[in-house]
């Protein structure tokens, strides 16, 4: 059950409540009181609990409620017990009724249990009566304001909940599918050049076959929200390393590890986003940076702890580097290709309190380092 339709069951059962008491406890309706509960307790049941798929239409649902607070009126006529009854049925016009009508049809339910009690007879000798009549008004319209605040409220973070999900569901398959799809091809690729050398291409497809599988795995891990498979196996620095290894062995550009500080468990969020972030790193290097070795680093400080991946590929000019990092990295290197990557990236350790750097020069290389806070 949605948590809409617990709402809805929530007020049903307080309408229910609110009507069996009084024609349980009363003393002055009797048996007519008792008929007229009745007939009012399967209006709503046919007309309300049943008919929640026109609910916020005038017509019919205007009509039913209309009834409904006649009905209420005849009740606290016969036995001014059933007054209590209108604490059941506040939430109906904002349940029933659309827009600005919810807060007509609330204020005609006050309005009619009021006089219904004889509130109306009582202004003209008292008329400091009609004073409570308006405070009602105005705080079941309040109440109708509050609550449209809220449902407005749950709906927007709801729409950020759907946006943040298919941007991780983005990023995810860029990172796997993406780039999965590249080492195959390039894998393809190698395997058509070798020639005759059957050795050769039989170890291009097995890798290519290979890496399809992986990718396969990941993106459906991705989907799942599950952990990458290389950290359901080993700790980060033995799964960066692992990477670093199979990506080296895959391309033919060296790549090394390196750790510095003493390794320690981190929360699984920011682990994720510095795998990702090597996995991302790599793959621009292999595609753009024309490098012949990589440096892995990830440094474990107290309140910190860093990724860094440097190649020693053609790099690109460093002026004006800010701008250029966030919608593109320049021709090559750690950083990206200048499109969807190096923004995911971002945006992941943004959600983690990190932040993405690169440092780059023409003909010097790439420094890519992802920073995040951590205990």
């Amino acid at each position: 059950m949605d948590e809409e339709a617990r709402w809805f069951r929530a007020f049903h059962l307080l309408f229910y409540a609110c009507l069996a008491i009084p024609a349980l406890t009363g003393r002055e309706g009797g048996a007519p009181a008792w008929a007229v509960a009745a007939v009012m307790a399967l209006y709503y049941w046919f007309f309300v609990v049943r008919g929640r798929d026109r609910f916020e239409r005038l017509h019919p649902m205007g009509w039913h409620l209309t009834v409904l607070i006649a009905l209420m009126a005849v009740l606290i006529v016969l036995d001014p017990a059933f007054d209590t009854l209108i604490f059941g049925m506040l939430s109906l016009p904002y349940v029933m009724l659309p827009g600005r009508w919810a807060y007509g049809g609330a204020a005609v339910l006050v309005t009619t249990a009021f006089s219904a009690g004889g509130g109306l007879a009582e202004i003209s000798r008292a008329p400091s009566r009609a004073v409570s009549l308006l405070g009602g008004i105005a705080l079941a319209v309040l109440m109708g304001l509050f609550v449209n605040f809220l449902v407005k409220a749950g709906e927007r973070n709801k729409e950020l909940g759907v946006l943040e999900e298919r941007t991780r569901l983005a990023g995810e398959i860029h990172d796997t599918l993406a780039q999965g799809f590249s080492g195959v091809i390039t894998q393809l690729e190698a395997a058509e050049q070798a020639g005759d050398d059957l050795a050769a291409v039989r170890e291009r497809i097995a890798s290519a076959k290979r890496l399809a599988r992986e990718s396969l795995a990941e993106a459906r891990r991705s989907v799942h929200q599950l952990r990458p498979e290389p950290l359901q196996r080993e700790r980060l620095d033995l799964a960066l390393a692992g990477v670093a290894r199979r990506w080296s062995a895959r391309t033919g550009v060296g790549a090394r590890m390196a750790v510095s500080g003493p390794p320690r468990p981190l929360d699984p969020d920011v682990e994720v986003v510095l795998l990702r972030a090597a996995q991302e790193g790599l793959a621009n290097v292999a595609r753009h940076a024309r490098a012949t070795s990589v440096a892995l680093t990830l440094t474990y400080m107290d309140g910190e702890v860093t990724l860094d991946v440097l190649d020693d590929g053609a790099g690109f000019d460093g002026a004006g580097l800010d701008g250029l990092s966030i919608d593109g990295a320049g021709p090559g290197g750690a950083g990206g290709e200048g499109g969807y990557g190096l923004t995911a990236m971002r945006e992941r350790a943004a959600r983690v309190g990190g932040a993405v750097t690169m440092e780059s020069a023409r003909g010097e290389g790439t420094a890519l380092c992802v920073s995040i806070p951590c205990a």
